[in-house]
């Protein structure tokens, strides 16, 4: 199953190691630490026309990669548990 999280992306459900809320983990100075590394590495990728309300951590093929989303984790974290079926087409198709 794929997990649509916005903007016409989609994740594999297996591959997400973690939803983070964007407001309650960027205070920490670790977690900004791995944001900008991520984005210097050239692993994230914007899932978000907007400003993003959460980031997702996937490892898939021995890579892992940072998705921006538009939803909040809440969100993200029920549709992951519903298991419901999106269109979206995955980053690695």
């Amino acid at each position: 199953m794929y997990l649509d999280i916005g903007f016409d992306f989609a994740v594999r459900e297996e591959s997400v190691i973690g939803i983070f809320d964007l407001d309650n983990t960027t205070w920490s100075k670790h977690t900004r630490h791995f944001l900008a590394q991520a984005e210097r590495d050239g692993r994230i990728t914007e899932a978000a026309d907007g400003l993003p309300k959460s980031f997702l951590l996937t490892s898939e093929y021995g890579m892992q990669r940072v998705y921006l989303s538009k939803y909040n984790a809440a969100i993200l974290e029920k549709r992951l548990e519903d298991g419901a079926p999106t269109k979206a087409r995955s980053y690695y198709e």
